[in-house]
């Protein structure tokens, strides 16, 4: 992995190391002795003082990117063009222009890159996709999203502008690329509400609108919030309550309400649970399995692009 961030600690590496399909061999850092301690703390073997060492590692096959967001791109084509396969953190770019440079960089280097949006590994994504395709819930015309937290620290990657910070991109994501598969079209106008930090500058309250040929999805997000996150979707016949969309817990089921809305207050309800699962293990697996040429990763560098391109749409239109 490159670099030492706190989801790569607490989240990704140890659910990597936990499955049968990965090794974790290296860490790379522009502080030896951090990702010396880095590796001693999650027991990965070598420790390097540079990313440049670690993309020189033979043994290496694919890179995991945690780095912030204006690292993404420049670091991911230099692991594709040593040979490596990329996982790279959401969002893949600062723009959508780096990020059709790094689907250039994937066919010239005939390597794999994949967006590490874990939710859609997570079965109940894949239930609820099921759900909508199959018409269970009736024509699907309206997603509503909401992703928040509470982050004012300064110094924190999230609230510097100059390394991508902002809600929309590091949150507001999630709820622009479900909308997308959700629907299963690209939209075709977006509007979007943006709130701007008077020190950082970065957008800390954004709310987007985005028009698609079969209907529309809204959303907000904030990093100066109560931490709070939803998803529900409605068709003409019920709708779907997420309830926790993005970080269902590692310690009880996640689950799903469907309700026909035939009065309101829960009639015509029913719900799906779960079972317990580690989604950033599932989008792992799914990452390996792509690479040995079984199957497709959740989000290709592709869909990312189209992705950005939403993304750099709302901050064009925004007010």
């Amino acid at each position: 992995m490159l670099g030492t961030a706190r989801i790569a600690r607490t989240q990704v590496i140890p659910a990597m190391q936990a499955s049968e399909h990965h090794r974790i061999v290296a860490v790379g850092s522009r502080d030896i002795a951090r990702a010396t301690e880095f590796a001693h703390e999650l027991g990965i073997p070598r420790a390097y003082g540079s990313y440049e060492e670690l993309l020189d590692d033979p043994e290496v096959e694919a890179i995991y990117n945690p780095l912030p967001n204006h690292l993404h791109v420049p670091w991911s084509a230099r692991a594709l063009f040593s040979g490596k396969h990329v996982l790279c953190e959401k969002p893949i770019a600062m723009d959508a222009s780096s990020a059709r440079e790094l689907a250039e960089a994937q066919r010239a280097a005939g390597k794999l890159v994949a967006e590490a949006f874990m939710v859609r590994a997570h079965p109940q994504w894949l239930r609820v996709h099921e759900l909508v395709r199959s018409g269970d819930i009736g024509r699907l015309g309206l997603v509503t999203g909401h992703f928040s937290y509470a982050l004012k620290d300064p110094a924190n990657v999230r609230n510097r502008l100059e390394y991508g910070g902002g809600v929309l991109r590091d949150i507001g994501c999630y709820p622009v690329m479900l909308s997308r598969w959700l629907f299963g079209e690209e939209p075709t106008g977006v509007s979007a509400m943006i709130d701007r930090d008077p020190v950082t500058g970065v957008d800390r309250l954004t709310s987007g609108l985005l028009r698609f040929p079969s209907g529309q999805a809204v959303f907000t997000c904030g990093g100066a919030l109560v931490p709070a996150q939803s998803m529900v979707l409605y068709g003409e016949r019920a709708r779907i309550s997420v309830e926790i969309p993005f970080n269902p817990l590692p310690d009880r089921p996640a689950r799903i309400v469907i309700d026909d809305g035939r009065d309101l207050i829960g009639g015509g309800a029913r719900m799906e649970e779960f079972p317990i699962v580690n989604q950033f293990a599932l989008q792992a697996d799914r990452f390996a399995d792509a690479i040995r040429g079984v199957g497709e990763v959740p989000v290709s560098i592709y869909e990312a692009v189209q992705n950005m391109e939403v993304i750099e749409a709302l901050f064009k239109n925004g007010v």
